[in-house]
């Protein structure tokens, strides 16, 4: 059988060991496969994201896949891609450029960590409704809503201890997902926070970069600072380094191979 054969790297975002982090599959590609095809990559992977990524002109264009749908905007997995770029493909590169859903995005090299150039989130108050409080299975001391819900809880314990119903929070009224952060009792990082995403077939994402546009504007106003330190207390954990600059986002991580493979894929299939 006639097949397409790709190169795939496995990185772990925001971390720097290995089973850290967050993984992201990484393809690097000379032309576009068909939508189906991706998502079906994606799924195959079973990973939170998977990237795909396309030179055009002086930059890239950069998509993300979960296991259920492509996605606007992904953190982790566009660190995975500049990692990627960096060391088997542009060395020399200071800076990568890409064009993607949510418009022009870049990262830059800082030593052995990579700074994302995000667009920082808009969001409002929303009321604590009975539904959201019976969705998530506590009651928030604040709820905003973005794409996604950010939910205060009132201490790192209790971010650290929650225990979803996923069958429940397949329900939130609104948004593609829940955030939960509250301030950080550890010293050196300002906030904690846990995300999931159910409905994207992601029940808790391990490092999430893209939240971090909605955590760090809530954080910087409440704080009174724009440069923050996050930890995320998934069962992998990871840390960002971030920066409040109004319209934009920065987010800072660094990154480390887990695997390089061969995939293959069916040309009947293209």
């Amino acid at each position: 059988m006639e097949a397409k054969v790709l190169k795939q790297y496995v990185v772990d975002a925001f971390t720097d060991k290995v089973f850290g982090g967050n993984p992201a599959a990484v393809c690097v590609m000379d032309e576009w496969l068909p939508d189906a095809v991706m998502q079906k990559i994606a799924a195959e992977n079973c990973l939170s994201e998977t990237a795909f990524t396309v030179r055009e002109g002086e930059g890239y264009r950069l998509r993300w896949f979960t296991p259920g749908c492509e996605v606007k905007l992904c953190g982790h997995a566009t660190l995975a891609t500049s990692f990627v770029l960096a060391n088997f493909y542009e060395p020399e590169a200071e800076e990568f450029h890409f064009q993607s859903l949510s418009g022009p995005i870049s990262v830059k090299r800082q030593g052995e960590r990579f700074q994302l150039n995000f667009p920082a989130s808009k969001f409002e108050p929303v009321e604590i409704t009975q539904e959201l409080v019976e969705a998530v299975g506590f009651t928030p001391k604040e709820a905003y809503l973005a794409a996604s819900y950010l939910l205060v809880m009132e201490c790192e314990e209790d971010v650290q201890n929650y225990q979803p119903d996923f069958s429940k929070l397949m329900q939130i009224p609104k948004g593609g997902g829940v955030l939960i952060t509250a301030p950080s009792s550890h010293e050196g990082y300002d906030f904690a926070s846990r995300c999931f995403f159910p409905k994207q077939s992601i029940n808790e994402d391990p490092v999430t970069g893209s939240s971090h546009c909605t955590f760090v504007p809530y954080w910087s106003k409440r704080l009174g600072k724009k440069v923050l330190t996050a930890r995320q207390l998934s069962r992998r954990q990871g840390t960002l380094y971030c920066e409040d600059c109004g319209e934009r986002i920065l987010i800072s991580g660094s990154a480390v191979l887990y695997s390089k493979a061969e995939i293959t894929v069916p040309v009947d299939t293209i």
